[in-house]
C-alpha cells in the first residue's frame, strides 16, 4: 500500500519536479510488482520509508518510532484517505458540471469549483415574514398553478420554461439574458413571471402586463431591455416612459393601463398564484418540471432542455 500511496503522491508531485518523476517510475514498478501477485521492491519501500521517518525524527522522536514500527499501516490508512477524497473530488465535479454546484441540484454548500456560490445566490422573498411553506427545493411545483395571466412564447413548444425572476435582481438579470441566448436555438415554450422583490420595482409588474396586453411580441423586446436597463433607473418614471415609448407603445394608453384598478387586481391575483409554487428566491426557473434555483451555468440549462 505504501508503494500504492506512493504513485499518486509523487506522480502529481512529478508534474513540477524531475526528482519526483523518477520516483514516480520507480512506484509506478512498484505497484505493478503488486498488481501482478510480485512482492514490492524492498529498496524502493525502505527509501519511502526512511525518508518519510527521517523528516518525523527532526519533530519528535515518538512519532518518529510510531511511524517506523506501524509504516505499513499508516500507509493504508493515508491510502484509503486519500481514495474517498479522490472520489469525493470527482463527485463533485460530475455534480458541478450537471448542476452547477457540488453536492448536487440546488445545493447551496461550499464548492471549490464555484468558491463564490455564484450559481446558487438568489434574492430572496416574503421580505422576512414566515413563510406557508419551509423554504426548500423539494417544495418547489408547478402543480395547480395557473399561469395563463403571465406573459409567454412559443405555445406548444416541446420544451416548457417558467422563468420567475425580478427585473432589479442582479441573479435574475444574469440568468435572463444567458437563457435567451440559450433559447436562440432551443425552442421553448416559454412563460415569464416578474416577482418585485423590492418595492420599487412593483410598478413593473403592472407594466409587464399591459405591455403584454397590447403588443405580445413587442413585450418581449422590452422585457429584454428592462433586463439589460441599469438598475438605478428601473425606479425612475421619466427612463420607463422613454423606454416604452421607445418600443412604440402609447404613453397615454400605458398609464391609464397600469394605474387601473383592473390590472392591480391582476397583478395581486398574479403574485398569489405564483407563491403557490413554493418559490422562495429569484431565480427561480422550471424546465420541463425540474426546479432550478439560482442562476446556473448554460450546460445546465442545455442539458434539461430535451432536442
Amino acid at each position: 500500500m505504501a508503494c500504492f500511496l506512493a504513485l499518486i503522491v509523487f506522480s502529481i508531485m512529478g508534474i513540477f519536479s524531475a526528482t519526483h518523476r523518477a520516483l514516480a517510475l520507480e512506484a509506478f514498478q512498484c505497484v505493478f510488482r503488486k498488481i501482478t501477485l510480485r512482492p514490492c521492491n524492498t529498496d524502493f519501500k525502505e527509501k519511502i520509508k526512511g525518508q518519510l521517518v527521517g523528516k518525523v525524527l527532526g519533530k519528535s522522536i515518538f512519532l518518529a518510532k510510531l511511524l517506523n514500527k506501524h509504516f505499513e499501516l499508516f500507509s493504508w490508512a493515508f491510502s484509503i484517505l486519500m481514495i474517498i477524497s479522490t472520489v469525493w473530488v470527482i463527485r463533485g465535479g460530475v455534480n458541478f458540471y450537471l448542476y452547477g454546484s457540488c453536492s448536487g441540484l440546488n445545493q447551496a454548500s461550499f464548492c471549490a469549483f464555484d468558491p463564490t456560490g455564484e450559481n446558487n445566490k438568489i434574492s430572496t422573498v416574503n421580505n422576512g415574514a414566515c413563510p406557508a411553506v419551509q423554504p426548500n427545493e423539494k417544495n418547489l411545483t408547478l402543480q395547480k398553478v395557473n399561469l395563463d395571466t403571465f406573459p409567454r412564447k412559443n405555445r406548444g413548444a416541446r420544451n416548457k420554461v417558467v422563468f420567475i425572476g425580478c427585473y432589479s435582481c442582479d441573479y435574475s438579470r444574469k440568468a435572463y439574458l444567458e437563457f435567451q441566448e440559450l433559447m436562440a436555438g432551443n425552442s421553448a415554450d416559454f412563460t415569464f413571471v416578474h416577482y418585485p422583490v423590492k418595492n420599487v420595482t412593483k410598478p413593473l409588474s403592472a407594466l409587464a402586463y399591459c405591455a403584454y396586453q397590447r403588443n405580445q411580441n413587442t413585450f418581449w423586446s422590452l422585457n429584454e431591455a428592462l433586463f439589460k436597463a441599469p438598475k438605478e433607473r428601473l425606479s425612475d418614471p421619466a427612463f420607463i416612459d422613454g423606454l416604452v415609448s421607445g418600443f412604440g407603445f402609447n404613453l397615454d394608453k400605458m398609464h391609464q393601463c397600469t394605474a387601473s384598478k383592473e390590472t392591480w387586481d391582476i397583478v395581486d391575483r398574479q403574485m398569489a398564484e405564483i407563491q403557490k409554487t413554493n418559490f422562495y428566491g429569484t431565480p427561480t426557473i422550471f424546465i420541463n418540471g425540474s426546479a432550478l434555483v439560482g442562476p446556473k451555468p448554460s450546460r445546465v440549462y442545455e442539458r434539461l432542455l430535451s432536442d
